[in-house]
Order: structure tokens, then sequence, then C-alpha cells
């Protein structure tokens, strides 16, 4: 809670519900830009068919916080940079348990190299290493969340090495720094000690992937190395240039780079426009004297805030899902004692929940193609090569049939093994069957007995009856093995009668259960 008793998060309504004198035009550009099934991932299906069957509401719930103002970065060198923070949202998808972090920020009159070191340090969730001073490496010195008057309302806490190193080596888990766990609040982390009921667990890179959009006096004269740093998110030359070699270079730019506006040898800002993609990162080069470009309503600036990072929203929720899915299935399987009834059967459960949120993710919210506009289409299309989502999917989807497997396989196991057992039952009770029927032809004339009588002749054959009921049931395994050793063709009687030797001996676990007995010195 905020002072005042504001709530720190509020859920942010869509265009759609809101007042219709408010929805603009970037909001129908978003709108028409994707198809309709992923429309009604967006947005849901809409007012006028709330009552009716259908796709139901959009899956997504949106919540923003407006406290934090700006973010003070120190780098390096010292040097010190605020940036403005536009937006900070976090995306719920219910249905399959994700969570997304949306950070806005913008600044003006930043220089290249700059640009490149926030790129390359403001994104890091945890410091990768630390140099010999124990300053925390490849990332910002600090970084500050200032409120509406300027105050500090968190920093980061990267130089605290002991702490990081503390935490791995006691929760086999890394870290998350002080100032975006403050972001996330009161969502706490998993392993976290202190109280909250929502618990989260990062399971992707520790650098943070991004958006960035920049707008030059003169993009023609950024080189191939300049867009290999931006789009891998590396830091800024330090003067002798990339290590890597020339032919990584060409092939990135062949890989990664998108060129449909993009036209250096015609100095045309019509032509400027680059899009630069990668795993780590979209990048979106441009021309600050094309209109069309700083147009935040109707312009590029517009489409990359609206459909652009819609797209990359989709292709991370996407990539994070199928982590989220693999990492359940591998704590279920970490859990699973085949000893235990009980570990088995929340097996059992586990599995069935996710085979469920599978199924309902790969039926509603995974998409090959989200858009039949050139540039979007061809975007997604990329974004997702590069983050390998098709190969993650099919690896997903192997271990949730595996799983089903198992389960259909033991299902099947364990409906056999009833039903032998119910058939070893039958077969004994057919002996009391004969018996009763043999009584019953009145050889013995009990009619005219006193009931004292009757009644003793009935539980003398009741309980006998009810204890070898219990009996066969108790033994019904051994004595299907027994059945099965004199039902054998072609096995002479020595050989079934050691056949049924073995079927009558006890096995080796239950007499190493009951006679082991430890010695006093293995005791000590």
């Amino acid at each position: 809670m905020l002072p005042g008793g504001t709530p720190l998060w509020r859920e942010v309504e869509d265009e759609f519900t809101g007042d219709p004198s408010e929805f603009q035009e970037r909001h129908y550009r978003e709108f028409v830009t994707f198809l309709p099934h992923v429309q009604r991932f967006l947005y849901g299906q809409g007012r006028s068919s709330s009552t009716a069957h259908g796709y139901g509401e959009s899956p997504m719930r949106v919540f923003r916080r407006s406290d934090i103002k700006q973010a003070r970065l120190t780098f390096a060198d010292g040097d010190v940079l605020t940036l403005h923070v536009q937006h900070i949202d976090l995306y719920f998808y219910y249905d399959v348990d994700v969570a997304m972090l949306a950070f806005e920020y913008f600044a003006d009159d930043v220089p290249l190299e700059r640009v490149q070191d926030i790129g390359y340090r403001f994104g890091r969730v945890f410091p990768a290493r630390w140099d010999s001073l124990g300053v925390a490496d490849q990332c910002m010195r600090n970084v500050e969340w200032l409120g509406d008057d300027g105050q500090v309302l968190m920093d980061s806490d990267f130089d605290q090495r002991m702490t990081f190193l503390t935490h791995a080596c006691q929760h086999r888990e890394a870290r998350v720094g002080r100032h975006w766990d403050f972001l996330l609040r009161p969502m706490v982390q998993h392993d976290s000690e202190r109280a909250g009921e929502l618990r989260y667990r990062q399971l992707d890179y520790h650098h943070l992937p991004k958006l960035t959009y920049l707008a030059f006096d003169d993009p023609f004269q950024l080189g191939s190395d300049d867009f290999f740093r931006l789009g891998m998110a590396l830091e800024p030359d330090d003067g002798n240039g990339l290590l890597q070699p020339r032919r990584w270079v060409d092939q990135f730019e062949r890989d990664h780079c998108y060129d449909y506006f993009w036209a250096p040898e015609r100095r045309d800002v019509r032509a400027s426009t680059r899009i630069v993609c990668t795993a780590r990162s979209m990048v979106m080069v441009g021309s600050a004297q094309l209109p069309a470009y700083t147009d935040a309503e109707t312009g590029m600036l517009g489409q990359f805030r609206h459909q652009y990072f819609l797209l990359g929203m989709i292709v991370h929720f996407h990539h994070s899902a199928f982590l989220m899915l693999s990492d359940r299935m591998v704590v279920a399987v970490s859990r699973l004692d085949v000893h235990d009834p009980e570990s088995l059967e929340r097996f059992r459960s586990h599995i069935r929940e996710v085979t469920e949120t599978f199924l309902r993710f790969n039926h509603r919210y995974w998409f090959h193609e989200v858009s039949k506009q050139g540039v979007a289409k061809d975007l997604f299309q990329m974004w997702s090569r590069q983050l390998d989502n098709d190969a993650l999917f099919s690896e997903v989807r192997e271990e949730v049939l595996d799983m089903g497997d198992y389960l259909d396989s033991d299902a099947s196991r364990r409906q056999s093994d009833v039903v032998l057992r119910l058939t070893v039952v039958t077969l004994v009770g057919l002996v009391g069957t004969i018996a009763t029927g043999f009584l019953g032809m009145n050889l013995i004339d009990e009619a005219a007995a006193p009931f004292h009588l009757k009644l003793l002749y009935f539980m003398g054959v009741l309980i006998p009856s009810v204890a070898l009921v219990i009996l066969t049931v108790v033994t019904s395994g051994r004595l299907a093995k027994l059945i099965d050793a004199f039902a054998t063709e072609g096995f002479s009687i020595r050989e079934k009668l050691a056949r049924l030797k073995r079927a009558m001996r006890v096995p080796s676990a239950v007499r190493s259960r009951k006679s082991f007995q430890p010695l006093e010195s293995e005791q000590r």
C-alpha cells in the first residue's frame, strides 16, 4: 500500500472496456494488426457477447504501479543518467501461471555509447561476477528508483557480494537484485523468508530481454559493429573493436537484421529504418528527421509501443510458458517416490494438471502466425526463431506425451492387477459355493432345529468364509502365481512343484525388512 491507503498495484482496463470517446486510432491500428484468434487472446471476446458461450475474457490481466517516476543510473565510470519512467506493468497469465514485468522508460539526447551501456548493464537481474575490488562487473554501479519528489524509494545491492553468494549456497538459486525485487512486491521470490501469498521463480536468462527504440539525426553513420553491439547487448567500444571475427558480424546482419525499410546506399530518410531482432533484444533504429518515425500516435513510434511490443510479449510468453511447463514436470518427477502410494497419487494429480495446462496453452495460446501484415508477420517469425520456440514446443510436447503414456500404462497395470486378484478371489469363492450348494441338498436336515443351533451353524460358516475371503485378497498375488504354476502346460510334475515353491516363497524385500537386525557395531 502507498501512503494514504492507495493500492500499490491497480488493474489496468484495456481500451475496449472504457469510454469509447477515449478509444484512439492507435488502439484501433493495434487491434486490426492481429488475426482474430490473437485478438481474442489479447482482448477477450467483447462486452456484447459476455453472456454467450464462446472464448470468454482474455487470460491476460495487467496491473500497473505509478509510484516510481524516474530511474537514476550510475555507470561504472561514475557518470549518472536519469531515465523517465513511462509505465511499470505486470502481465499475469492465470491459465498457465506465468507473470511478466514490463518496464518502459525514455530519455533524450543520450550518446550512442551510453545507449549501448544501458543495454549491456541495466537489465541484469543479478551480477554475473565481481572484480578484484568486490565491485559487481557487467552491472550498473548503482540503480535508484525515484518517487514524485525525487526521493529514493529503493536502490540496488549488487556490491553486496556475500549476500548473493550466501543465498546461492543455501537455496541453490541466484538472488534477485534488491531493486528488481522491490518492483515485484508484494510478490516474493519463492525461497524468500519474507511472508507473501504470491511467490515467483525466475526461469529465464538473468539478462532481461529489451525492446529499444532509437532516433538518430543520421542513422546511416552507424556501422555493422554498432548494430552488432546493440542487438547482442554488448558493452560499448573501448577503442579495440569487436572481439568477434568479421564473418560472425556478417552472419549476424543476414540472420538478425530486418532491412525492409533500410537502404543506406540511397541516403533517403524514407529508407533509414532498420530493425535488429535477437533472443536478447529487439532494436529499432531510424531517423529523427522523418516525422513518421517519431509520431507516437500513428507513426512508427506508435507501432513500436503497441504492435511490436505485443509481438515481443507474445513471443516471450510462449518461451516462458514452455520453460514453466518443463520445470513443473521436473519438480513432479523429482518428488516422486514409487514406494509411497501417497507420492504416486500426488504425482498422477500433478501430471494431470500439467497436461491440462499444456492442452489449454496449445489450443488457445500457441500461434504460428499472428498477423497478415508483412512487417508484423516477419518479425514474429524471426523472433520466434531466435528464441527457438518451435523446438521448445516439440520438446515439451514429447515430455507431456511421455508422462501421459506413463499414466496410461500405470492405470492399465493397476486395472489388470485388480482383475487378476478378483479372478483369484472368485476361484477360491467357487469352492465355498460348491460346498454350500452341497449342504443345501438337505442331506442333513436341520430345518426343525432350535434357532440358537441354526445361528451357531450360520456363524460357524460365516466366520471362516469371511476369514477365507480376507486371506485370499491379502495373498491373491501369490495365489495368482500358484494358479499360473499349475495351469502352465508342457511342464512335468516336478517342474510345477518347483514353480509352486517359488510362488509361495516370501519376496526378498519383505524378508529383508523382517530379518534385518543391525549388529551392535553397525549401530555404533
